[in-house]
C-alpha cells in the first residue's frame, strides 16, 4: 500500500514543486546564514585590529598624560556569536555584536548601535528559521488540504470506500506520505546546515531539531483537523490559510504591540539624560560635592589629594562616575521592563505554536533579547574592571609606556544559551496532541 502511494504521490507536479521550492530556499537561506558568520567575523578581526592601531597611535602624543589618553582609548568587548545562530538570527541584526567604550560614564554608551540599511532590518533575514516557519506551513497545507474532498469532489472517493474497510487509515497514510516527505526535506536542511555553517551538534542544535519536527507535526495534525471535518476543497484551503496568517502574522503583531505600549521604556531616553546631568551639573558645584559621593562609592581612593583651584583627572573622571550613579536606577528599570517585554511574550507563546518556534529558536541561538541584556550586563562588569583598573595608575601619575598594553586587547564575551527541555518541548507537544485527537476522532465518522 505505501508503496504504491509513495510512487504516485512522487509522480505528481506538487511533488517536483515542493521539493524545488523547499530545496532551492532553504539553501538559500543556509548561505546567508552563512553570509552572516563572515560579516560577523570581518567585523570582529576589523575591531580587533582597530584597538590595537588605536592605542599604539594614542600612545604617540599622549604618552605623558595617562588620563588624556584614556579619555580618547575605547576599549572593546565582543559578543561573539555561535555559528547556530546562523539558523536563527533574531534580533542580532538590531542589537550590537561588540561595544566599544572608554572608561568614561557607561551608561550614555551602553545603547550605540551600529549603523544599518533601515530597509534591510525592516525586510528581516531570510534566515532557516524563517523558513521553517513560514514556508514548510504553507507547502504542506498545498500538498493536504484536499486529501479527502478532492476524491469526493471527482466521485472517486466511493470506489476506495468499496475497496478498503479502513478509510480512515486510508486517508490517514496517504497523508502521512506527504508529511514524511516534509520530515525528509527539513532533516536534510538542518543536516546540510550543520556542515555548511560548521554547527556542532550539541545538544542546542537538538533542541532546534526536535522543535522544527514538532513545528511540522503541529501543522499536520493541524491540517489533519481540518480535512476531518469533511469539508469542501475552497472551505479547507481557505481556513488554513487563514489559519496561517492568524498564527503567523496577526496574534504575533498584536502581542508586539501590546508590548511595545505596556511597557514602554521612556528610561532609555531619561537615563541618557541623567548620566548627561549628573556629570555636567558638576562643573558648577564645589569639587567637595562631588569627591565625596565618589569616595563614599571607592573609600580606596579617598586619600588621594584633590585640588580645589586646578584641574585633576581624579575630579574629572569621578564626575564621570557620578553621571552614572544618577542614571543606574533608571537605568535598572528599563532593563527590568525589556525583560518584562520577553516574559510577556514568552507566557503568551506557550499557547501559539508560531512564536513559540520563533523564540525557541532565538533562546537556542542566543540571538534573543534576554541574551543581550546579559551582554550589556557583563558589558558593566567590563566598564567597572577597566575604571578600576586604570584609576590607582594615573591618579599616581604614571607615565602611559609602564603600562602593559598588550593585555587591552580586545575581550570576548560567552553567549548564555541555557534553555529548559520542557520549556521548548513540552508546549508545542501538548497542542499537537490536542488537535490530532481531534483529527482522529472526527475521522472515525468517514
Amino acid at each position: 500500500m505505501f508503496r504504491l502511494l509513495f510512487k504516485s504521490f512522487f509522480r505528481t507536479k506538487i511533488f517536483v514543486l515542493s521539493l524545488v521550492l523547499l530545496m532551492a530556499v532553504g539553501l538559500i537561506s543556509i548561505l546567508i546564514g552563512k553570509q552572516y558568520l563572515v560579516k560577523q567575523e570581518k567585523t570582529i578581526l576589523a575591531a580587533q585590529e582597530f584597538q590595537n592601531n588605536s592605542i599604539q597611535r594614542n600612545l604617540e602624543y599622549h604618552n605623558d598624560d595617562l588620563g588624556l589618553l584614556l579619555y580618547y582609548l575605547r576599549f572593546t568587548l565582543i559578543k561573539k556569536p555561535a555559528n547556530i545562530s546562523a539558523i536563527s538570527i533574531g534580533q542580532s541584526d538590531v542589537n550590537p555584536l561588540l561595544q566599544a567604550v572608554t572608561i568614561r560614564a557607561i551608561e550614555g554608551q551602553k545603547y550605540d548601535n551600529d549603523f544599518e540599511n533601515p530597509a534591510l532590518l525592516m525586510s528581516g533575514n531570510l534566515d532557516l528559521g524563517f523558513v521553517i516557519i513560514y514556508l514548510f506551513p504553507l507547502v504542506l497545507i498545498a500538498m493536504i488540504f484536499n486529501l479527502y474532498s478532492e476524491e469526493k469532489e471527482l466521485g472517486t472517493w466511493r470506489i476506495v470506500a468499496a475497496q478498503t474497510a479502513r478509510k480512515a487509515t486510508f486517508l490517514l497514510k496517504k497523508m502521512l506520505v506527504r508529511v514524511l516527505f516534509v520530515f525528509a526535506v527539513l532533516m536534510s536542511l538542518l543536516f546540510m546546515a550543520s556542515a555548511i555553517l560548521q554547527i556542532p551538534m550539541d545538544q542546542n542544535f537538538w533542541a532546534i531539531f526536535l522543535q522544527s519536527i514538532l513545528y511540522i507535526l503541529f501543522w499536520s495534525v493541524l491540517c489533519l483537523w481540518i480535512i476531518s471535518l469533511q469539508k469542501s476543497s475552497n472551505f479547507n484551503a481557505l481556513a488554513l490559510i487563514s489559519i496561517w496568517v492568524v498564527l503567523t502574522i496577526l496574534i504575533p503583531a498584536i502581542v508586539n504591540n501590546y508590548v511595545m505600549n505596556t511597557y514602554q521604556v521612556p528610561e532609555a531616553l531619561e537615563a541618557m539624560v541623567e548620566q548627561r546631568d549628573g556629570y555636567h551639573e558638576k562643573w558648577d558645584l564645589e569639587k567637595d560635592a562631588t569627591m565625596t559621593r565618589f569616595f563614599e562609592a571607592y573609600p580606596q581612593y579617598k586619600n588621594y589629594p584633590v585640588p580645589e583651584d586646578e584641574f585633576s583627572w581624579i575630579w574629572y573622571y569621578g564626575m564621570q562616575e557620578m553621571g552614572d550613579l544618577a542614571a543606574k536606577e533608571t537605568s535598572a528599570e528599563m532593563a527590568e521592563k525589556l525583560q518584562l517585554r520577553t516574559s510577556v511574550s514568552k507566557n503568551v507563546a506557550l499557547f501559539v505554536p508560531t512564536m513559540h518556534a520563533q523564540l525557541s529558536f532565538n533562546t537556542l541561538a542566543g540571538t534573543d533579547m534576554v541574551s543581550h541584556l546579559h551582554f550589556l550586563k557583563a558589558l558593566t562588569e567590563f566598564h567597572k574592571n577597566l575604571r578600576l583598573g586604570f584609576y590607582t595608575k594615573f591618579f599616581d601619575n604614571k607615565p602611559a609606556d609602564t603600562i602593559d598594553w598588550s593585555s587591552y586587547a580586545a575581550k570576548f564575551y560567552t553567549i548564555k544559551r541555557d534553555f529548559s527541555w520542557f520549556y521548548v518541548l513540552l508546549p508545542t507537544l501538548f497542542i499537537t496532541l490536542i488537535f490530532g485527537t481531534l483529527g482522529v476522532l472526527n475521522l472515525r465518522r468517514l
